[in-house]
C-alpha cells in the first residue's frame, strides 16, 4: 500500500534528486539521515550515489528527468560532488555538513539535531548554486507553502 502524502495541494514543487555521500563517518551518516527525512517530507527523492558513479542506464533516465539534483556531502572531501562532476552533473544545491559546523568524527556520533541541522539548512536553501544547476526557484520551505489549514506546516 501506497503511503498518501499529509499535503497533496502543491503539484508544482520541481521534482529534485537528493545523492547524500552517506559516508562512514558521522558527518556521512548525516547525510544519510538528512536525505532520508528530506524525501519523507517531500523534498525530493533519495537516490544512490554510488549507482550514479557506475554510470547506471536507468538512473540516468532519472536523472535526465529532474528539474533538480541536490548533493550532499559529509566533509570537504566531495564525494558526491566529484561523482556528480565525473558524471557531468551540475547541482541545484550542494550542501556540505562540515560547513554547517558539524564537526567530522566517528560514525555513530551524530544526533538528531544534526540532522535536523542539514534538513533545515536543505528548506532554507543555503548551498544554492547558480541557475544552471536547477530550475531557477528557492524551494518553498516548510512553512511557506500555500496550502493554508490543509498542511500541518512540516511538510
Amino acid at each position: 500500500m501506497t503511503d498518501i502524502p499529509s499535503c497533496t495541494c502543491g503539484g508544482n514543487e520541481p521534482k529534485r534528486i537528493i545523492f547524500p555521500c552517506a559516508g562512514q563517518a558521522n558527518v556521512g551518516q548525516v547525510t544519510n539521515q538528512a536525505a532520508l527525512q528530506l524525501t519523507a517530507e517531500g523534498y525530493g527523492k533519495i537516490s544512490c550515489l554510488a549507482l550514479l558513479a557506475t554510470s547506471d542506464p536507468d538512473l540516468a533516465v532519472t536523472v535526465n528527468n529532474a528539474d533538480e539534483i541536490v548533493l550532499l556531502d559529509g566533509c570537504p572531501k566531495l564525494c558526491a560532488k566529484k561523482i556528480a562532476d565525473a558524471q557531468g552533473l551540475t547541482p541545484g544545491q550542494h550542501l556540505v555538513v562540515t560547513a554547517l559546523g558539524i564537526q567530522k568524527g566517528p560514525s555513530l556520533l551524530y544526533t538528531a539535531d544534526d540532522v535536523e541541522q542539514v534538513v533545515s539548512a536543505c528548506w532554507k536553501g543555503e548551498g544554492r548554486t547558480d541557475s544552471k544547476g536547477g530550475p531557477g526557484q528557492e524551494p518553498a520551505g516548510r512553512a511557506g507553502n500555500d496550502c493554508g489549514s490543509r498542511c500541518d506546516g512540516n511538510r
